[in-house]
């Protein structure tokens, strides 16, 4: 082992005051001894740093780190330069982990002497669990990064990685993306010769909260002009490689998907924002019948087909609060 510390473990937080302690909870809880959790409290307005600390004080495994808001990005790139872990792993404040993660993570990357280990995950929603198999169709780091464009997911939290790749590519996470920029990072690990594994277990519960990720809610045309710089971030990346016809696709059905649930663009907007990416609507993601209608809006008849997709939903809920 390169290290007294096995596994870092770091943990974005901000405005996680309602949620933060059955995720600290569960990681104090971890049956592996031999970890680090940083926390990086990223200038959050609430009390959330105040209980980072309060976890610290009883715990010696733990450090906080306090930090002007610098966003998710930069929050990250804080916990990866204060890690001392052989290994690292990332856990979001609103989520929370199986007790026995670490210590299996750790038994089977160190067995299989890999820089990468990818595992299942539970998603969470309305108390309910559902197991999301991530196996890989091959091993080989070209396939995985193929296929993180199609059903791997591209976060860092089911994810073992191996401290000294980042060192060693001189890869870093992206200040200016505010999200998607675990995918960034996991691209630019998976670009090089590296070794990866696959453990056919869940341990992680990532929390789905409709409220809170409704994009009708909170998306913005600020959203959209992130999504444009996610799309050109990536796509520059992976421009050379084999991957970018797979990124380029993905991507743009996630911003025309994203456009179209955000309701915010006259129909006018939504085609000349959208019209050049009508044909990758069609993924094997969304169901035919959403994929026509995303397509219909991108040649110009957003605003009655979303008025038309609310009208039916909003009927769909008071039918379902009745039962």
């Amino acid at each position: 082992m390169n290290s007294s510390i096995g596994i870092s473990v770091i943990v974005p937080v901000f405005k996680a005051e309602r949620y933060i302690h059955k995720c600290l909870d569960s990681l104090v809880s971890q049956t592996f001894e031999n970890y680090e959790i940083l926390l990086i409290d990223d200038g959050s307005p609430d009390k959330s740093g105040e209980i980072c600390d309060e976890y610290a004080k009883k715990n010696k495994r733990i450090k906080v780190i306090h930090k002007k808001n610098g966003g998710v990005s930069s929050a990250r790139q804080c916990g990866l330069d204060s890690a001392v872990g052989e290994y690292v792993i990332h856990v979001d404040p609103d989520d929370w982990v199986e007790s026995n993660m670490l210590c299996e993570l750790y038994d089977n990357a160190y067995k299989d002497d890999c820089d990468i280990l990818l595992c299942d995950y539970y998603q969470d929603c309305n108390r309910q669990s559902m197991l999301v198999k991530q196996q890989p169709s091959n091993l080989n780091h070209d396939i995985v990064l193929k296929e993180l464009f199609h059903h791997l997911h591209g976060s860092c939290w089911n994810k073992l990685v191996k401290r000294s790749l980042f060192q060693q590519y001189s890869i870093s996470f992206p200040l200016d993306l505010s999200f998607s920029e675990d995918l960034y990072v996991n691209c630019c690990l998976l670009m090089n010769n590296v070794k990866v594994s696959y453990l056919a277990r869940a341990y992680y519960h990532y929390t789905l909260d409709l409220n809170k990720n409704s994009l009708v809610r909170h998306y913005s045309r600020d959203t959209y002009n992130k999504d444009i710089v996610l799309l050109n971030k990536i796509c520059a990346l992976l421009n050379t490689t084999s991957v970018i016809e797979d990124a380029y696709a993905r991507l743009s059905f996630s911003i025309v998907e994203r456009a179209f649930c955000g309701g915010i663009f006259s129909s006018s907007e939504f085609k000349d924002k959208c019209f050049e990416l009508k044909k990758y609507v069609f993924d094997e993601r969304s169901n035919l019948i959403h994929s026509i209608l995303m397509y219909l809006s991108c040649v110009g008849f957003y605003n009655p087909i979303f008025k038309l997709v609310s009208i039916i939903s909003n009927i769909k809920h008071q039918i379902n609060s009745f039962k």
